[in-house]
């Protein structure tokens, strides 16, 4: 098992189980967190941030409890099917639909749990920067 899907278990044990099997999910979560022409996952979230999700988040990077997203707010904010979204969509062989609503579930939840200190750790870009960031949570 690697490394994503080792976070997208904890993150799926930490939902209860919802959403079925975590590494169905790999092509999706991992697209969006190695897109280098958004700058990993920090510019993910700050495309976030930029179109109105600032409030969700930063709940998910705090302490506290987590925001919800919907899909379709993602999907806006990622550019629907002709953008980011579509091209994680159609790598995850899903509708631009599903995997918004996929991406609502989960990366809150791998949000929080890059971020247990409440702020992300410095140079949280791309999924080579994550591999590095997630060895504490791995082995709790």
């Amino acid at each position: 098992m690697g490394l994503l899907d080792n976070v997208l278990g904890a993150a799926a044990q930490s939902m209860g189980g919802q959403n079925g099997n975590a590494t169905n999910w790999v092509p999706l979560i991992s697209g969006l967190l190695a897109t280098a022409a958004q700058g990993g996952l920090a510019g993910v979230l700050q495309q976030l941030q930029a179109s109105g999700l600032g409030e969700q988040v930063q709940s998910w990077i705090s302490t506290g409890s987590n925001l919800p997203v919907s899909g379709d707010q993602l999907g806006a904010a990622l550019g629907g099917s002709g953008g980011l979204l579509g091209q994680l969509a159609q790598q995850a062989d899903v509708s631009p639909a599903v995997a918004g609503e996929q991406l609502s579930q989960w990366l809150p939840q791998i949000v929080d749990r890059l971020s247990p200190q409440g702020q992300l750790p410095a140079g949280a870009g791309g999924l080579g920067d994550i591999a590095g960031m997630l060895g504490g949570l791995l082995n709790r």
